[in-house]
């Protein structure tokens, strides 16, 4: 029986989320997926769609309503791949006794702002210039590594290059057997 992957998208969820196929085209023969998209999950609904309006209501409780509806819904320990503000929603739920596997989370965006990390194996993945990327002194005080990909931005999750050793390193997980 294949492991289950929990894929948590960033703030678009699926409006402009093309990329998100890449990694479901690596990993659907090896991974039971389930998909969120973060705006359902956060019931985030704003009238004018703009990384500013969507951002907002995040912070403004669809962060803490996501975390909850996930809690919900997944009660068996998973793998989980969350881009930005979905990994903030993994990573938080983590805290709050999620339980869970793995966690890859790539440029999440308000894990700086926490004081402790989930107990679980994690892969916090950035670029070197993501002007939302926790600083060293962060990662220290929590136990945290980071993982900080040269030349990449914010948006390197979407980057074949990255999507592509992102997926190899989970395909690694659910392929190497115990000895």
């Amino acid at each position: 029986m294949a492991e289950k992957l929990v894929v948590i998208s960033d703030m678009w969820g699926v409006k402009k989320g093309l990329w998100i196929a890449s990694y479901f085209g690596y990993l659907q023969q090896y991974y039971d997926i389930a998909f969120y998209d973060c705006q359902q999950l956060g019931n985030v609904d704003v009238p004018v769609s703009t990384e500013e309006n969507i951002h907002k209501a995040f912070v403004e409780g669809g962060i803490d309503t996501a975390v909850a509806h996930l809690l919900k819904i997944e009660k068996k320990p998973s793998h989980y791949l969350a881009f930005s503000i979905g990994g903030t929603i993994a990573y938080k739920a983590a805290l709050k006794g999620l339980p869970m596997k793995s966690l890859t989370a790539i440029s999440s965006t308000r894990i700086r702002l926490e004081d402790q990390r989930p107990n679980v194996p994690m892969n916090l993945i950035y670029g070197e210039h993501d002007p939302f990327k926790p600083e060293l002194d962060w990662a220290a005080a929590v136990g945290a590594d980071l993982n900080v990909v040269s030349n990449f931005g914010h948006h390197l999750y979407t980057d074949e290059k990255i999507i592509s050793q992102v997926c190899l390193d989970l395909l690694e997980q659910v392929t190497k057997k115990a000895v």
